[in-house]
């Protein structure tokens, strides 16, 4: 931990507590509002953009400027979201509804709780998708989900803090974590994965139509121990409100010889998360480097 740590950690634990003084909605509109003002003035504004025109070559600069300040503002909310966790989620699930939540594919919630056998939920960096474990813990399904904590060791202590308040287990992605993860479907237990992020030396895909590196954990965790696998995702929705959706599990492609293939599997899943960005678009985070290749993958395409 250096200087430069502590110094950017502390200063903003004390927005974070600075913004925690006001109400929920008052704090989160002007974390969104600022995001949406300042983040163009970010190196990641330029590569947000890059990827956007690559995406949507039909879209003019001023749409494609949209896209990107709506996506900061996102980020924005996100950000003051976390001090709120358990005030936002406010699903009673005796009477099926909540002045901010709704929760889509509740039925599939309950009956993953109710199954012995394990299940592994995937997601992206959609919304607040930091809501999807909640609902699951508030249903009844017990998930450990797999998350890379923030290279600030005070930011990740914090918000390590805050999602195991409400979520249940984490599992940090680090060396290792894949057999943590066996472990955990060994017994019978769910996991949660986000499956957007580059992965260098990963299966080679396309995400909106360009040459990826997805990660194969997921895929091969599938095939080993032959478990169900479902997509959930979060929608934001106005004045502060989420829609939660978890979808019917997939069925996914094998090889001749009955097996799961790993790399239609993992393309299988860019684009289930495609559709949900075009769905979305202001709502995903376009400043990820998804489609930077490894130096082995840029060899294999000369």
């Amino acid at each position: 931990m250096g200087i430069k740590d502590f110094i950017i950690g502390r200063s903003a634990l004390g927005v974070i507590s600075l913004l925690r003084l006001f109400p929920a909605d008052g704090a989160i509109n002007f974390a969104g509002r600022f995001a949406r003002r300042f983040g163009p003035y970010f190196g990641r504004h330029r590569v947000a953009l890059d990827n956007l025109r690559h995406a949507y070559p039909e879209k003019s600069d001023a749409e494609i400027e949209a896209i990107a300040q709506d996506m900061w503002e996102n980020m924005g909310r996100l950000a003051a979201e976390y001090i709120y966790l358990d005030d936002l989620f406010d699903f009673d699930k005796a009477t099926e509804s909540g002045d901010r939540i709704e929760v889509d594919g509740k039925d599939v919630f309950l009956r993953i709780a109710g199954e012995d056998k394990p299940h592994i939920v995937f997601t992206g960096h959609i919304g607040n998708f930091e809501l999807l474990p909640v609902a699951g813990a508030a249903l009844g399904v017990k998930v450990t989900a797999l998350f890379r904590p923030p290279n600030n060791p005070y930011i990740a202590d914090f918000i390590h803090n805050r999602r195991n308040a409400s979520m249940g287990d984490l599992l940090a992605s680090r060396q290792g974590a894949a057999f943590a993860l066996s472990r955990i479907l060994e017994r019978g237990g769910n996991i949660g994965v986000l499956v957007d992020q580059k992965f260098t030396n990963g299966v080679r895909g396309t995400f909106f139509g360009r040459t990826c590196e997805t990660s194969p954990l997921l895929p091969k965790l599938v095939r080993h121990f032959e478990c169900d696998v479902y997509p959930a995702r979060c929608i934001r929705l106005p004045n502060n409100r989420y829609r939660l959706i978890i979808e019917e599990r997939l069925e996914l492609p094998r090889t001749a010889s009955g097996t799961i293939d790993v790399s239609a599997t993992a393309q299988l899943m860019n684009e289930v998360v495609e559709g949900w960005v075009r769905e979305n678009p202001g709502q995903w985070m376009w400043f990820h480097k998804r489609w930077k290749l490894s130096l082995n993958a840029r060899r294999r395409t000369r």
